[in-house]
């Protein structure tokens, strides 16, 4: 896999607790805890928009409606 530049928001703060985004060649995201870079979540770029809409509904994450 090539070396991946991962991104944070300018919104995080300067400690190791935010999520970051790096974009591979082939046009995948990668998506990972900042604390615990080893771990990645590699999606497609709808799959992301699915999960961040899940997210914002409150039907996924912490505290999800069922």
């Amino acid at each position: 896999m090539p070396t991946l530049r991962w991104q944070k928001s300018s919104y995080s703060s300067e400690g190791n607790n935010c999520l970051e985004l790096a974009t591979a060649p082939d046009g995948t995201l990668h998506l990972r805890e900042s604390d615990t870079p080893a771990v990645t979540l590699t999606l497609e770029p709808p799959a992301l928009t699915s999960l961040l809409t899940a997210t914002r509904r409150g039907i996924a994450g912490p505290g999800a409606r069922s």
